[in-house]
């Protein structure tokens, strides 16, 4: 009874932890741009979406459907800060609980990159 009660202890552990760093390792969620607004990260359309959802930028799509990569999500992405028509070619790496987002235009000669955080 005793093996059994660890063993049933030790695979339920093991599963959380699992969990854990599952949820850790996706995208999705909350998340801290450096300039202090927040930004919410979701799946959508077979790719990924984010968008301003408080702080300066409120309301802007940054990117809406970009594909998965190998290891970054690319497509085109906008700036808060830069007017609507503008679009950018976009990548968004994930690092653990940070992620890379960054944009360039004209060719790749002009880029613009940030390093969100992860927000609850």
């Amino acid at each position: 009874m005793k093996k059994t009660t660890i063993a049933f202890a030790s695979m339920a552990l093991a599963a959380a932890f699992m969990t854990t760093g599952a949820l850790a390792a996706s995208p999705w969620g909350k998340w801290k741009r450096p300039n202090g607004s927040i930004a919410k990260v979701w799946a959508c359309g077979g790719g990924m979406c984010g968008k301003v959802i408080a702080g300066k930028g409120k309301g802007t799509v940054m990117f809406n459907g970009i594909k998965k990569k190998g290891g970054v999500w690319k497509g085109n992405m906008k700036h808060p800060s830069m007017p609507s028509f503008m679009t950018f070619n976009g990548t968004v790496k994930l690092m653990g609980n940070k992620m890379k987002v960054q944009g360039c235009a004209v060719g790749n000669s002009m880029c613009d990159a940030e390093t969100w955080t992860r927000t609850k």
